[in-house]
């Protein structure tokens, strides 16, 4: 275990082991955890462990690993690595590094919020109430779709987001509880902060579908709060700690700085809008002196902050027709408006968007395109020509 304390105070006390991060708590302590073994409202626990139990991408042989002793048996594994007791730890596992951890805490008179975040999204970020593909019952995950992969336990995806949640003032049962749901909201808020789109619809991400958390507060010694929402000072510590954890730690696993997060391919790829779709396109529809010049200017292109702009203001109008927010009679042409702007953005000519918008106009989706499929297929087209038409009329004389 490392001499250097990640975090220390009276309460607890974070250290990092290799893989594995230790909170150790030094009082009697009220936990709140997700965890398979030793998971729910516990006051009989000591230490708090979030791990690295596999790598991202094909590490099949830790999968097996985890799939062959079954929660129960893994849970004994890793305490038996750090020399813990079974019995007193909580343990949540990803496939994010330990390396990259956000932690942050944030201070109000005699309460302090820590929060210690591992988080990953490009593997299966997710919104709520998205189709899924597996039904799990008694420890036994079975797919529910044929194209799904074969099942993994919970922390062994891509993308999971872990949370820590350490307090230094008691909390009543149902303060653990609310904190849940303030904490939850203040890690959605991240993802909506950097347009993180979900992996099984159109929709923002919430979350992913592997998220874990443990919450722990000493159960005597200072001011006991008794609801950690919104309007109180605790509710605004946790929901900023959680945040602002949650950013720094995407801003490493993930290289998701905020600037970076302002490309074409960000703005509109939860629509379908790929590198690799954009490129085919473009191939299509300029001329091949047109593409080239694309292609070697790629990056300067697709990160071009008013065609970014435009596209992330195309994404939300795109959203609000399939929210139901703007009506079908609208749609069409509140499209159309933003894919203008796209081209004059990327042309760098906003007094020509009256002659982009009537060029554009017959790549509209057709009004007859009434379902959300059909629609959002027809709206990237439209995107494509756009950014065309834009790159096109830039380098005209």
């Amino acid at each position: 275990m490392s001499d250097l304390p990640l975090f220390s105070s009276p309460f607890a006390e974070l250290r990092r082991s290799q893989r594995h991060v230790i909170a150790e708590l030094r009082v009697p302590a009220s936990v709140l955890s997700t965890c398979p073994v030793n998971g729910g409202l516990r006051g009989d626990l000591r230490y708090l462990v979030n791990h690295q139990s596999c790598e991202p991408v094909k590490h099949q042989e830790r999968f097996e690993l985890i799939s062959s002793l079954g929660q129960a048996g893994y849970h004994r594994l890793v305490c038996g690595e750090l020399g813990l007791d079974p019995a007193q730890v909580v343990l949540m596992g990803t496939a994010a590094t330990m390396q990259y951890l956000g932690i942050v805490t944030h201070r109000w008179d005699d309460l302090a919020v820590t929060a210690v975040v591992s988080a990953g999204v490009t593997g299966n970020a997710g919104c709520a109430g998205d189709p899924a593909h597996y039904d799990e019952r008694d420890g036994v995950w079975q797919r529910t779709s044929p194209e799904c992969a074969e099942a993994k336990p919970a922390g062994t995806h891509g993308g999971t987001i872990n949370m820590l949640l350490l307090f230094s003032s008691p909390l009543a049962e149902g303060a653990l509880v609310r904190a849940v749901a303030t904490m939850t909201e203040a890690k959605t808020s991240a993802l909506l902060e950097l347009a993180i789109g979900s992996k099984g619809s159109w929709r923002l991400a919430t979350g992913t579908g592997t998220d874990q958390f443990a919450l722990a507060a000493p159960q005597a010694g200072g001011a006991r709060r008794t609801w950690t929402g919104h309007h109180t000072k605790a509710g605004e510590l946790i929901g900023r700690a959680v945040r602002d954890a949650t950013l720094e730690a995407l801003r490493w696993q993930n290289g998701l700085e905020p600037s970076y997060t302002r490309s074409l391919f960000h703005a509109l790829g939860r629509f379908g809008l790929t590198e690799e779709a954009f490129k085919l396109a473009q191939e299509r529809l300029l001329t091949e002196p047109e593409f080239q010049l694309l292609k070697g200017n790629w990056k300067p292109v697709t990160y071009e902050p008013q065609l970014a702009a435009a596209g992330y203001a195309f994404a939300a109008v795109l959203d609000r027709v399939l929210a139901g927010t703007i009506g079908a009679s609208s749609a069409r042409e509140s499209l159309l408006h933003q894919a203008a702007l796209m081209a004059a953005g990327l042309a760098g000519r906003p007094d020509d968007f009256a002659h982009f918008r009537q060029e554009l106009i017959p790549h509209l989706p057709s009004a007859a395109d009434a379902g959300p499929d059909a629609l959002i297929a027809t709206a990237m087209m439209l995107a494509q020509h756009a950014a065309a038409l834009g790159w096109r009329r830039k380098w005209a004389v």
